[in-house]
């Protein structure tokens, strides 16, 4: 076994029919895997939003029964959004299909931000949790603990989805039950005091409303209210990664919804309950929830006793971040795949790994939490602003776009006002977060977020304007060579000659670029090869692989391609056949088809077209692969000839070079 099997696991068939099943997630897994993100925001949401009332505290009770309502209206919403979009792409594909690109360009943006801003706050948070009961002479390896666990996690994904999510089932198992049991014994034994609890905060609310008035009333509350906004995030986790759910997806998709809503509005609205039953204050070097549990535990334990329960409570919440880090792991890489096919993204971003996983979204992410991490030293309180915005502005954007969508339908769609209502309903909740958010904490880290996200969308305007000239600057060659009716010779086409010389054609699409590419091979080698193969791999991307019937299309496409070739070499007066293969990894198969074609055609030449740039940069090299010039590297030590047949794209990214002479049977 190679040390990157050992490390990484062994490699997955995407051709293997079981392979949708061994990768999938069932409810539970996704509940898991996904829910955990929203789950674990009880660990700072609550605290931010009780902290904030200060000496009103007492408006913990109507702000937990508004936590509760607003997560099962965000959830319901998202519901309806998978319903609609069932391959997945959540809050991008939503706003690029129902507002247009531009806003969804705004809406991927924000995502990607607040999926990097999920890995950073979760693992900063589970130091917090750690650290709480820790002496505190050892704070000073916190940060170092912080950024060993975002590459553990790296690692750890690039094994595999299923495979991370399984590892850490334990984990939030744990978390669930320490919780319902810290929370059953925070509210329980004073329940009897909850009807004369909200009888005092009726009392007190009315004094304030008629004292300070009711709109210095009501900004409490809000601004309260969206400081715990980070409790909300990762609901829209599941359609994001709508993918990685087991068939059938919307279903799937939906039970882990319920399973999401159910879990974090009991964990969030309790503990702020707790918080409140238990007249919990801040203490220095401690989160909240180390101070409630504590109380809850000494009161009804011995001390030792009492400890090792805070300590085991706390361990979970630490280990439960770790898990919500999956959520940014998992749905980050799959928005960059989605927008890398929009080309917003280099196209790179699209791809899988032998784990068929998208590696270089995964290694985009944990480095860009890295980033955050040592910007913010690991102040949640920072993070908790930072992350606030985006995860409400792409929240707005996808209520916004599934409220247009049901009234441009109401002339048939039968149940379009009650769907219309609850996106509605989710619009006024995340819009008025995001409000009150935007303004109130823009000066306190705000406008990092603001500013990174800005300059991700300038960022990918950039990339897709190189893209677009690009296909401008190839138009030319398919409008010259793709639109010209071509009838073969009434000459026969030639028997195969396989000791004969033989020019093996690398392509990748049926376009003007491959086509000048064999031109070129005829008239730089004059009725010198006597037959042509045509060699192509049908790359399997994020973008296909989403189903058996996805891949058997992309093999169709290839092999109807192919067939044009060989009508084509037969036309120039070559004998041709073609080779393909489909998979992961293009070098591999590209190595492996070109080594078996050699062995049946001894005297080969490979060939393979490749973009030149009159002025090469950064953004080039970034955009367009090398696969020529590897595979001739590959080849070469294979004892192959190759060659490269360039196409130039001149610096205006307006035209390339057009063969002067078409042969006579076109």
């Amino acid at each position: 076994m190679s040390i990157k099997s050992l490390l990484l696991g062994k490699p997955k068939d995407p051709l293997d029919p079981k392979v949708f099943h061994q990768v999938s997630l069932v409810a539970f897994l996704a509940w898991v895997g996904l829910g955990a993100d929203g789950l674990s925001s009880s660990a700072y949401g609550p605290e931010e939003a009780y902290l904030a009332l200060g000496e009103r505290f007492f408006l913990a009770l109507p702000l937990a029964l508004l936590m509760a309502l607003t997560v099962f209206v965000i959830s319901a919403s998202y519901s309806q959004i998978i319903e609609l979009f069932p391959t997945g792409g959540g809050g991008y594909l939503v706003a690029t299909k129902l507002l247009g690109p531009k806003l969804g360009l705004v809406s991927g943006s924000a995502l990607i931000v607040d999926y990097m801003l999920t890995i950073t706050i979760s693992v900063a948070s589970a130091g917090d949790q750690i650290f709480s009961f820790l002496p505190t002479s050892t704070q000073g390896f916190k940060l170092t603990i912080e950024f060993g666990l975002i590459f553990f996690l790296i690692y750890l994904n690039l094994r595999g989805t299923r495979e991370s999510v399984v590892f850490l089932l334990p984990i939030f198992l744990l978390f669930v039950f320490a919780h319902i049991f810290a929370i059953g014994l925070g509210i329980l034994p004073k329940a009897a005091e909850i009807p004369l609890l909200a009888s005092a905060t009726y009392q007190k609310t009315i004094g304030d409303i008629q004292g300070l008035g009711l709109w210095a009333t009501l900004f409490i509350v809000l601004h309260a209210y969206s400081l715990g906004g980070g409790t909300y995030t990762g609901i829209e986790a599941v359609s994001n990664g709508l993918q990685a759910l087991r068939e059938p997806r919307v279903e799937t998709g939906k039970k882990t919804m319920l399973y999401m809503a159910t879990s974090l509005a009991f964990t969030a609205s309790g503990l702020l309950l707790c918080y409140l039953l238990n007249q919990v204050s801040h203490e220095p070097g401690k989160t909240l929830n180390a101070s409630l549990f504590a109380k809850i535990y000494g009161g009804l334990f011995s001390p030792d006793l009492a400890y090792l329960l805070v300590i085991i409570t706390l361990v979970t919440e630490a280990a439960i971040l770790v898990v919500a880090a999956q959520a940014g792991y998992i749905d980050g890489p799959r928005v960059l795949s989605n927008m890398a096919i929009d080309s917003w993204v280099p196209h790179r971003f699209s791809h899988l790994s032998d784990n068929l996983v998208t590696r270089y979204g995964i290694w985009f992410m944990g480095l860009a939490a890295l980033g955050f991490l040592s910007y913010t030293g690991g102040d949640v309180r920072l993070l908790v602003v930072m992350y606030a915005i985006n995860v409400f502005l792409t929240f707005s954007i996808s209520q916004l776009g599934m409220c247009r969508h049901w009234w441009e339908v109401r002339h048939t769609e039968r149940l379009w006002l009650r769907r219309l209502l609850v996106n509605g309903l989710g619009l006024s909740f995340t819009g008025t977060i995001l409000i009150v958010t935007v303004i109130l904490k823009f000066s306190e880290g705000g406008w990092v977020t603001v500013l990174v996200t800005l300059s991700f969308i300038v960022l990918c305007y950039g990339v897709r304007l190189h893209y677009d000239r690009v296909r401008s600057a190839l138009k030319r060659l398919d409008d010259t060579l793709m639109n010209i009716p071509f009838q073969p010779d009434m000459k026969p086409v030639p028997a195969k000659n396989p000791d004969g010389p033989t020019a093996v054609l690398i392509v990748r699409d049926f376009d003007g670029l491959a086509i000048h590419s064999l031109l070129r091979i005829g008239r730089l080698f004059p009725n010198h090869f006597k037959n042509i193969v045509f060699v192509s791999i049908a790359v399997i991307d994020s973008g296909q692989f989403k189903g058996l019937n996805e891949i058997e299309s992309l093999r169709r496409m290839k092999e109807d391609d192919l067939k044009s070739f060989v009508e084509f070499g037969n036309c120039l007066g070559w004998y041709a056949e073609y080779r393909y293969g489909l998979g992961i990894d293009l070098m591999d198969e590209l190595e492996k088809l070109c080594k078996s074609v050699a062995k049946e055609f001894p005297d080969p030449v490979f060939f393979a077209g490749k973009l030149v740039f009159q002025e090469e940069n950064f953004l080039t090299r970034l955009l367009h692969n090398h696969t020529p010039f590897t595979l001739e590297q590959r080849l070469q030590f294979e004892g192959l000839e190759m060659m490269i047949l360039p196409v130039r794209v001149f610096a205006s990214l307006t035209s390339s070079r057009v063969p002067r002479e078409l042969p006579a049977c076109l």
